[in-house]
């Protein structure tokens, strides 16, 4: 067993976004600041309406999937292609823009806290062009597994394997296996406990702790990971995390790195600056969301 290290830490800033939605941003907050295969990752937290009211109005994509997970809160998402989608509290959505896709994500409440995550999670060259799609998924369908010094373990993406047995999640299953084969598990652990598990060997990971703080790293060699911080992790086959005096909350993910050029230009992610181009003459003409 290789268990990783930490190895940097990137704070969360301050930003807002859409019309005017304050959040904070981790990966993704100054150029070239993301793991590969994962662009960006977004906290919004508030209780105040006008934080997050204004939402986020019709906007495009291409290049990439995005993953939203509401832990408080209602969302509606709508998109060129007719779809409407409905997030609640502990569901999440997994839209693949992909060649291209023109949607808007906005709060169905006026009160109340709005509470949940948006990743940006990159696609290779291959697939960058491809019919964009969608999938919602209801909290019921993520399975939660109860973790021996209490918490629990909620597996979104790939699998989750502890104690000899093994839990899929309702994203990247045989049946629809994602290039870049992500874990997504979201982990709340009491104070002092602690969680390990595996990590496939030669994916990239990195934790976000959005509750609490927590110390990472093997026995005799933890690093800590301060609240609402991510921390990129060393290479290795296992993850562990010890719970602060508070208790911690706090997102693992891994991919496969795509180990490709990487050309952004607000909501376009392609591999060079003459794809961005036509990204942006395509969405000027009308063409970015068109089928074939």
């Amino acid at each position: 067993m290789n268990t990783r290290t930490l190895v940097h830490v990137i704070e969360s800033v301050p930003t807002s976004d859409g019309a005017g939605v304050k959040l904070r941003r981790s990966l993704g907050s100054q150029r070239g600041l993301h793991v590969d295969p994962f662009l960006m990752l977004d906290e919004f937290y508030s209780d105040n309406p006008d934080d997050y009211i204004a939402g986020f109005p019709a906007h495009p994509h291409r290049g990439f999937e995005t993953v939203t997970y509401m832990l408080d809160g209602h969302m509606r998402h709508e998109d060129h292609l007719g779809n409407r989608g409905d997030l609640g509290p502990g569901s999440v959505q997994w839209m693949t823009a992909a060649r291209g896709i023109i949607h808007s994500e906005m709060p169905q409440q006026s009160e109340g806290r709005m509470r949940g995550f948006q990743l940006w999670l990159n696609l290779p060259s291959n697939e960058k062009m491809k019919a964009a799609g969608y999938r919602d998924i209801p909290a019921d369908l993520i399975p939660r597994v109860s973790l021996p010094q209490g918490g629990e373990v909620k597996v979104i993406a790939g699998t989750l394997t502890l104690n000899g047995d093994t839990v899929s999640g309702p994203v990247n299953g045989s049946d629809a296996k994602r290039s870049t084969d992500p874990l997504y598990l979201d982990v709340r652990l009491p104070a002092g406990a602690y969680f390990s598990a595996p990590v496939a060997p030669g994916h990239n990971a990195f934790l976000y702790t959005y509750e609490g703080s927590a110390l990472i790293g093997p026995e005799g060699a933890v690093k800590p990971l301060p609240h609402r911080a991510a921390g990129v992790l060393s290479e290795g086959d296992t993850v562990r995390v010890q719970a602060g005096p508070d208790g911690a909350r706090l997102l693992v993910l891994a991919a496969k790195p795509l180990r490709e050029p990487v050309v952004q230009y607000g909501p376009f992610v392609m591999n060079t600056r003459e794809e961005i181009e036509q990204a942006l003459a395509d969405y000027r003409n009308g063409r970015l969301a068109a089928a074939g």
